[in-house]
């Protein structure tokens, strides 16, 4: 019913949900080629009691990239709005494929809260069970939250840079194959196509059975271990704009490494600029 501290079940938090140092997220977000509204389908429906975080909303508005980490002065005054903080048990899930619930369970992470679970499945198999949901509207209590960036979890354009010549990290790139290859364009308008170089590709959906609950343990080190991941060396996990790149971090943690770190531009920074080395074709 749980998988280390990092995933839950729907029937674990059934049966939990109640708790009171339980909290329950809505942090659906999709990609611009989706049309769809995350909040707008919140409040039509949502798990009883869960509160809406969105990733857009809560990030750096300093920089023209899509939801880049904010200060954690600001992540901590509207987690603290949402009733998410220091003492309670964070439970995240969304109406996708599990990407943008990692996307959050990475930013609590980074920001110093361990204490947070993705829902193995998400909104789609809380459904299919025919658990409730509702369109109440949700007040929370706000309550204080500590909030320190740990560093050792986030990597920006420089440190992948110098990366490339020094070799200290491997390389995770979650996109399509298409895409990392160059083969297939960009989902967002002017960006080259390719890959770092030195960068391995896996997807992040073939860690997902087709119910689109996250594969057996087994599987994920043996997914790895096929595309050369040395789980006793460090990762760097990077994707289209830092999301599913979250997902190959949760992926990891369930196989107990814990060196892992997410490069926040990703492609779209990466991608974007003309002073970075690109390589196309298969790694």
């Amino acid at each position: 019913m749980t998988r280390g501290k990092s995933l839950v079940s729907t029937r674990w938090l059934a049966d939990n949900m109640a708790a009171p140092d339980i909290r329950i997220v809505d942090g659906s977000w999709y990609l611009p080629t989706e049309g769809r509204d995350p909040e707008a389908e919140y409040a039509e429906r949502h798990i009883h009691g869960a509160v809406f975080f969105d990733i857009d909303g809560i990030s750096d508005d300093r920089t023209d990239l899509p939801h880049m980490l904010p200060s954690p002065e600001t992540f901590s005054g509207r987690a603290r709005k949402l009733g998410l903080g220091d003492g309670v048990r964070v439970v995240v899930y969304d109406g996708g494929n599990m990407m943008a619930a990692a996307r959050v369970w990475w930013m609590f992470r980074v920001f110093g809260h361990e204490d947070i679970a993705v829902l193995d499945g998400g909104l789609a198999k809380w459904l299919s069970e025919e658990r409730p949901v509702d369109d109440e509207p949700v007040i929370p209590r706000e309550r204080h939250l500590t909030a320190r960036t740990n560093s050792l979890l986030v990597r920006d354009r420089r440190q992948m840079l110098a990366n490339i010549a020094g070799g200290r990290e491997q390389v995770v790139d979650a996109r399509g194959a298409g895409r990392f290859t160059g083969e297939e364009p960009e989902i967002r308008p002017g960006l080259r196509g390719g890959h770092i170089p030195g960068s391995r590709n896996l997807p992040y959906s073939s860690l997902l059975n087709d119910d689109a609950t996250v594969k057996p343990d087994d599987a994920i080190r043996a997914t790895f271990a096929d595309l050369g991941v040395d789980p006793s060396k460090p990762v760097a996990a990077t994707c289209g704009s830092g999301v599913s790149a979250c997902f190959l971090a949760l992926a990891l943690d369930l196989i107990g490494v814990r060196k892992v770190a997410v490069y926040d531009g990703s492609w779209t920074e990466w991608g974007g600029r003309d002073d970075t080395p690109v390589e196309t074709g298969p790694a």
